[in-house]
C-alpha cells in the first residue's frame, strides 16, 4: 500500500514533462507531425543530376578570335615552311651538310689529312695518299695552328703505352683502343715537334697495307698482342694481324679489337689480359688463338 503514491507521483512528473516538451516543440514551430513532413517532401518537384548532360557545342564558320602573340607565331611559322633554309636541324645533320657542301665547294680554314687509312679528298696516287697510316699529312688550309701549352707537352710523356695528351687533329687513333692521342716517346719529332714528314715512333705501321688496321700503340700491342715496340720497329716486314690471316700464316691469329670481333660475330673480350695472364698465355691474343684452335678442333 505504501508503494502506490510513489508510482502516482512519478506518473504525474512523467505526464508533467511530456506536456512542457510539447509546449518547447509548439513555441519552435516543430509541432508538424512525421506524416506531415512525409507529405510535404513527396509534394516536392525531383532534384535534378548533379551532372549536368553533355552538349554539343556547335561553332559557326567565321574566324577564332586570336591574340596578337599567336598570330604573329602563326606567321612566323608560315615564313619558315616557304624557306627551308631557316628550317631547324639538329648538330649532327648540320655537321653533315655541312662536310657535304665543303666536299662539293672546298674552301679554306678547314683540316685535311692524307695517308691516314681514310678516304681523302684528294684524288690520284699522289704522295699524301701513300703516306703510311703512321705519318699522316695534316694540311691546315688556312685554320689557324694552335701550339700546345707548354703544360701540356710536359705531360705529353708521362704515359708512355698510350700516351697522356689527347690531339684531334695530330694525334693518331690506335685500332685497337681508339685513343687519338699523342705518343709518349721522348724522341717522336711528329707528336713532339709536329714534324709530318717524320712518322709517330710510338704507332706502328704494317708492312703491308699501311692502313688503320696496322695502327697500334705500346700499350695495346704488349697486352693485346704480346709484341714490343722496339722490336718492331726493327722489323721492316711487320705485319698486322689482318695481313697474318689474308696471308694464311697463322690462321688462328686474328685481330682481338671489338671491331673485328663483331664482323666475326664474336663478343669483345674486354679487358682479358688478367684472364689470360692466369691461365699462362702471354697476351690476349694467344688466348683467342688457342681458343679458336680447339673449338675448331672440336668441329672436327
Amino acid at each position: 500500500m505504501g508503494r502506490l503514491p510513489a508510482k502516482i507521483d512519478y506518473e504525474n512528473l512523467r505526464n508533467a514533462r511530456i506536456l512542457e516538451n510539447q509546449a518547447r516543440l509548439a513555441t519552435l514551430g516543430l509541432q508538424k507531425t512525421l506524416s506531415e513532413l512525409r507529405s510535404e517532401a513527396s509534394s516536392r518537384k525531383p532534384v535534378k543530376n548533379h551532372f549536368r548532360s553533355y552538349t554539343k557545342k556547335i561553332y559557326g564558320i567565321e574566324t577564332l578570335r586570336r591574340s596578337n602573340r599567336l598570330k604573329q607565331i602563326a606567321a612566323e611559322r608560315t615564313t619558315i615552311s616557304k624557306n627551308t633554309d631557316k628550317l631547324r636541324r639538329s648538330d649532327r645533320l648540320g655537321r653533315k651538310i655541312k662536310v657535304e657542301n665543303e666536299k662539293e665547294n672546298p674552301i679554306s680554314g678547314k683540316v685535311v689529312v692524307y695517308g691516314d687509312g681514310k678516304e681523302s679528298e684528294h684524288s690520284g696516287g699522289s704522295e699524301e695518299n701513300s703516306r703510311p697510316a703512321n705519318m699522316p699529312l695534316v694540311k691546315m688550309n688556312g685554320k689557324e695552328f694552335r701550339q700546345p701549352s707548354p703544360e701540356s707537352s710536359s705531360r705529353r710523356c708521362n704515359s708512355k703505352g698510350r700516351g697522356s695528351v689527347y690531339d684531334p687533329v695530330f694525334g693518331i687513333s690506335c685500332h685497337f683502343c681508339r685513343q687519338k692521342k699523342l705518343c709518349g716517346e721522348e724522341d717522336c719529332k711528329r707528336c713532339g715537334d709536329f714534324d709530318m714528314d717524320q712518322p709517330c715512333i710510338g704507332k706502328t705501321d704494317c708492312s703491308v697495307c699501311h692502313s688503320n688496321n696496322g695502327v697500334l700503340c705500346r700499350g695495346c700491342l704488349k697486352v693485346r698482342y704480346g709484341e714490343e715496340l722496339e722490336e718492331v720497329r726493327q722489323r721492316k716486314d711487320w705485319m698486322c694481324p689482318h695481313c697474318i690471316e689474308e696471308k694464311g700464316i697463322n690462321p688462328y691469329w686474328i685481330c682481338n679489337s671489338s671491331f673485328c670481333l663483331k664482323k666475326r660475330k664474336m663478343a669483345p673480350t674486354g679487358i682479358a689480359i688478367y684472364r689470360a695472364k692466369e691461365m699462362g698465355y702471354e697476351s690476349v691474343a694467344h688466348l683467342l688463338m688457342d681458343q679458336l684452335q680447339k673449338s675448331i678442333m672440336r668441329k672436327r
